[in-house]
């Protein structure tokens, strides 16, 4: 069947978007799987739905039917959002406090790996091309069922198992799995106190945290990062890469290859990020990654003001791009999610997660939106916006957040107690400690 250009179009737009709806759906309902189904059950119902989508996308050709690869879009776009929102949340409740940020940033690492590997399987040499593009939107089935077949043999998070469940027998064995039988019970006291702290509180509603004071500096903080990652300028830099490539003289034939470094440096910057993260801190690496982006933005602006001016300009807008991403990796790139998991107690955090990712995905829907028009009204000048955001953002980590590295998650929150209630309520506070000093005695 022949279809009009216009109503390709309109296919086209809709097969592009409706991953970021899908995102937005998964972001939704995956702090809610999280704790009826716990962290490694939402794990694998959320592969099902990953093989689901692989299917309908590699048979979409074969039938001939389009809507097949909408459903399937759809599907592994609800995959993502529910990954990015339980991933993490298991990860970081798994890990010791020591490392925890190098293995809450194995997200990252992976997520970019991934986009690695999407972007050299996809080229046209590889399974780019028309006839092979089917299988090149199923290859998802294979992480999938690779979490499917070794996902079973790992423990359920202790602190899902202790707190949530109330059962403290598979709690304790699931941490002498991941920590030996010598090294687990500094951990299960741990939990023990924060479970002492929630005194039998439930996992809560997102609603529910816009209501409370205890954690407004922590869900404003999740807001600001969140959208200040997706709103930094990275798609812009992706989006000026193809321009300066050709301003530098590689040909049109070439620049896939060339863009496989934007992809190279991702990766490297994240798993870097989750080699320093325990020894640097948190607060030095975001910070340092943002005052790199605005230098960086600060230097395209000029270079790509006076682009055609000198014949070297090109080559260093191009040393830009690279840097720019190199930094976007290093700080935002892969802490936003570590920090997030750091942030908020065990009742908390599933919503912290669904707030986030919601956030997230709109933000990366609406940047999508106006960003063309951004970059039509303003041009090269566009980085100045992202320079202002980036600049903001900053300057928010610098005056609100503390450092969290090698802190439990009761620790953190006492140090946001201070800016969420001040100077008052201290007869809580003191009746808190007076709890835990009895716990610790008993």
């Amino acid at each position: 069947m022949e279809l009009s250009p216009d109503l390709l179009t309109f296919l086209w737009s809709v097969i592009a978007s409706i991953f970021s709806l899908g995102g937005l759906c998964g972001a939704l309902i995956g702090g809610s799987m999280a704790i009826r189904l716990g962290r490694k059950g939402a794990l694998l119902m959320n592969n099902i739905i990953a093989v689901l989508a692989a299917i309908l996308m590699g048979i979409s050709f074969p039938t001939g039917l389009f809507e097949l690869l909408i459903v399937g879009r759809f599907l592994i776009g609800i995959n993502s959002g529910i990954g990015i929102c339980v991933q993490p949340l298991y990860i970081g409740e798994v890990a010791p406090k020591h490392l925890r940020g190098g293995m809450a940033m194995g997200s990252s690492i992976f997520l970019t790996g991934g986009i690695l590997t999407g972007q050299i399987i996809g080229l046209r040499e590889l399974l780019g091309g028309e006839m092979y593009w089917p299988l090149l939107l199923s290859s998802s089935s294979f992480p999938a069922f690779a979490q499917l077949l070794f996902l079973p043999w790992f423990p359920e998070s202790p602190r899902y198992l202790l707190i949530d469940r109330g059962d403290e027998l598979s709690c304790a064995k699931a941490l002498k799995r991941f920590h030996g039988s010598l090294q687990y019970q500094r951990e299960m006291e741990d939990i023990q106190q924060e479970c002492f702290a929630l005194d039998g509180e439930k996992p809560r509603k997102p609603w529910q945290l816009f209501t409370d004071r205890g954690v407004r500096w922590q869900l404003i903080t999740v807001i600001v990062m969140t959208m200040g990652q997706q709103l930094s300028g990275i798609n812009a830099i992706y989006f000026y890469a193809t321009y300066i490539f050709e301003q530098a003289g590689i040909s049109a034939e070439k620049i896939p290859y060339v863009t496989l470094g934007t992809g190279a440096c991702e990766c490297l910057t994240a798993l870097t990020c989750g080699l320093l993260i325990d020894y640097v801190g948190r607060r030095y690496l975001i910070i340092g990654g943002y005052l790199l982006m605005i230098f960086w933005s600060i230097v395209l602006t000029f270079s790509l003001t006076y682009q055609e001016l000198y014949s070297w300009v090109p080559y260093v807008s191009m040393t830009s791009i690279f840097a720019f991403i190199l930094s976007f990796g290093l700080g935002p790139g892969g802490i936003t999610n570590t920090l997030t998991a750091e942030l908020f107690i065990q009742s908390s955090r599933p919503a912290a997660y669904m707030i986030g990712g919601t956030i997230s995905w709109i933000s990366f829907f609406t940047i999508g939106m106006l960003f063309p028009f951004i970059v039509k009204g303003l041009k090269q000048y566009c980085f100045l916006v992202f320079l202002l955001e980036c600049s903001l953002v900053a300057a928010f980590i610098f005056l609100v957040i503390p450092e969290t590295k090698n802190k439990s998650f009761l620790e953190i929150k006492k140090e946001f107690h201070k800016l969420n209630f001040g100077g008052k309520n201290k007869e809580k506070e003191t009746e808190l400690y007076e709890r835990r000093q009895l716990h610790d005695e008993f």
